[in-house]
């Protein structure tokens, strides 16, 4: 019974994931994603890209849930793994392996032997956004995937990537009547704020963008002493 009970999370992860990958509930969203797939890269050529919505990836039975924002057209699009295939997605596994959290430092494709150490990760939208640039509507329609995460997981932390992923996950907290306002919990890196009631821990770093990363907005030190804060409190 007790064994049972414990393939619950992954059973429903993937029942979820599944619904995941056959959503076409964006048709701007299905275009580009299906767009992209077809006219390659040419440094991709020999690809066999996803295209499809990237579903979650790690633990099930995770302790921490890592929410960013949405897969890249050549990263994620390509390889069907959630920060998977772009620089972006180097810097993140690095960070996590170097904190514990991830069994090695690269992420590749979906058959490299990567595995997630009680990590867990999801994002605000499944598919790529033209110009990485998600419309409300959408991330609206996405929503409801990564609060099912959330539901099945019951983390004792999250991990917010950026003041979109913020925003979007304390906007859900506030509409089920857990907060009272978003003001009360502003974005800065590093941030870490106890919620009402037995919410999950929250903390936030920057986004690992290319645009964070090259500029020194965020660095390698900087990503790793909030994932060092992650692991110290769920070491209690």
């Amino acid at each position: 019974m007790i064994t049972l009970q414990r393939d619950v999370p992954l059973r429903e992860l993937e029942k979820l994931n599944q619904e995941i990958i056959h959503c076409r509930a964006c048709p701007r969203l299905v275009r580009y994603r299906e767009q992209v797939a077809r006219d390659k890269r040419r440094s991709f050529l020999a690809w066999d890209y996803w295209g499809k919505p990237v579903p979650g990836f790690g633990d099930p039975r995770a302790e921490l849930l890592i929410l960013g924002l949405a897969p890249a057209a050549h990263g994620g699009n390509r390889t069907g793994r959630i920060f998977t295939g772009d620089r972006s997605g180097d810097f993140l596994y690095q960070a996590l392996f170097r904190a514990g959290f991830a069994n090695q430092p690269t992420s590749t494709n979906r058959d490299d032997g990567l595995a997630l150490r009680n990590a867990y990760m999801a994002a605000t939208l499944r598919c790529a956004p033209p110009a990485n640039k998600p419309l409300p509507s959408e991330l609206a329609k996405c929503r409801h995937f990564w609060e099912r995460d959330l539901e099945i997981l019951q983390p004792r932390a999250v991990l917010v990537l950026g003041s979109i992923a913020m925003r979007a996950y304390l906007g859900s907290l506030k509409e089920r009547g857990q907060i009272a306002a978003l003001a009360a919990f502003p974005f800065r890196h590093g941030a870490s704020y106890e919620l009402p009631g037995d919410l999950p821990r929250l903390f936030a770093s920057y986004h690992p963008s290319q645009q964070n990363t090259f500029t020194g907005k965020l660095t390698d030190a900087m990503l790793f002493r909030v994932l060092r804060d992650i692991g110290n409190f769920l070491a209690r």
